[in-house]
């Protein structure tokens, strides 16, 4: 069965996203690297920074719909987390399985840690970088999110 052939945007859409699972790769090793001296993970950084984010307390099925992972391993690292004193669990008056995670003073301050340490280091990969070139590339990131995030499979379009 012949292979369909990628238009010239499709090309170089490919050749994106293989940079994007390297950087995506990069990232996570950079930043448990950066945070590894606070008893951190990149995976428990985020976590805690989406438990920030939040509104308001939520269950884990709602961070991992947030973050857009896999519940059980939030699940996983959470527990983590509540065991290393940075979460705990509070009862959900809407839910009675599904517990909220709720940030400790402890996890504060190991975020606000982080963060201190990820602002010097954030400056320093954006330097030489064009803050339009930085924008225009998020735009077409939250437009391919966007469309993932849909549920719709990117149908045949033409060129």
């Amino acid at each position: 069965m012949p292979h369909a052939k990628r238009t010239a945007a499709g090309d170089a859409l490919s050749g994106l996203i293989l940079d994007l699972f390297r950087l995506n790769s990069l990232l996570f090793t950079a930043g448990d690297r950066l945070v590894a001296g606070l008893g951190l993970t990149s995976a428990r950084w985020q976590i805690l920074g989406a438990i920030i984010a939040a509104e308001r307390a939520q269950p884990v099925a709602w961070l991992a719909r947030d973050l857009g992972a896999n519940r059980q391993n939030i699940q996983r690292i959470v527990n983590d987390l509540e065991r290393d004193g940075l979460v705990t669990f509070e009862t959900n008056p809407h839910h009675r399985r599904a517990q909220l995670v709720v940030l400790t003073d402890k996890g504060r301050q190991a975020f606000d840690a982080a963060m201190r340490l990820q602002s010097p280091w954030v400056n320093g990969l954006a330097d030489g970088l064009a803050v339009k070139d930085i924008e225009t590339m998020h735009r077409v990131i939250r437009a391919l999110r966007g469309r993932l995030e849909s549920g719709e499979e990117p149908g045949e379009r033409a060129s």
